[in-house]
């Protein structure tokens, strides 16, 4: 269970007014890895030799430590959901700086005030799946089910798209998906089970992903 699953709202905030720093760094080091799986898939590949997931959490801890009264005056939502926000933000300004116009301006695409991400492709989600297929006998089978999955993916709305990618990808739990899309729990878990049910026919055939 995390830190602040532990601890009710009150308890948890009256330790961060009391130490801001040591407890910002305590969450920013037990959610490191979750934050690090959300760069990696996010990043645009065009930087991949440029820019790493390591380098864009760095710079987001930095921006933490400067705004994090601005969460301690308006906590809306849970930490590490704050935390997320603040490493898209950070993405998003690392695309600009290295891409420029190439890449474009997320946030003023963005309607719902915590999708801070762009919309996941089917194109990307599709080679992120088919990422162990790698081997040269494996081109073929790859090359079908990429077909077939990006036909699927296709037939999803964007935001069932996007469910599957918060839980499937970044692993965030049913209510932390359901806080980020501002929908109901309930409706989160519908959404996944949807997008899963829609797609099961492709991805039983991928190793790994369904047992």
């Amino acid at each position: 269970m995390l830190l602040d699953e532990q601890e009710n709202s009150e308890e948890f905030l009256k330790r961060l007014h009391q130490d801001p720093e040591g407890v910002l760094a305590d969450e920013y080091s037990q959610h490191r890895d979750r934050l690090w799986r959300i760069v990696n898939f996010r990043i645009d590949q065009r930087l991949l030799g440029r820019v790493d997931a390591d380098d864009v959490l760095q710079e987001a801890y930095l921006d933490a430590a400067t705004r994090i009264q601005h969460y301690l005056n308006d906590p809306a939502t849970s930490f590490f959901i704050w935390l997320r926000t603040i490493v898209g933000q950070t993405l998003i300004d690392v695309h600009r700086r290295h891409l420029g116009a190439q890449k474009r301006d997320v946030r003023r695409e963005v309607k719902a005030k915590r999708r801070i991400f762009s919309a996941s492709t089917s194109f990307q989600i599709a080679d992120m799946l088919l990422g162990n297929l790698s081997s040269p006998s494996q081109a073929a089978l790859k090359e079908e089910l990429a077909a077939q999955l990006h036909e699927a993916l296709e037939s999803l709305n964007e935001m069932d798209r996007e469910i599957l990618v918060l839980r499937h990808f970044e692993e965030l739990s049913n209510l932390e998906a359901a806080e980020v899309l501002e929908i109901e729990p309930k409706a989160a878990s519908m959404r996944y089970f949807r997008a899963l049910t829609r797609l099961r026919s492709v991805l039983v055939q991928i190793p790994g992903i369904i047992e």
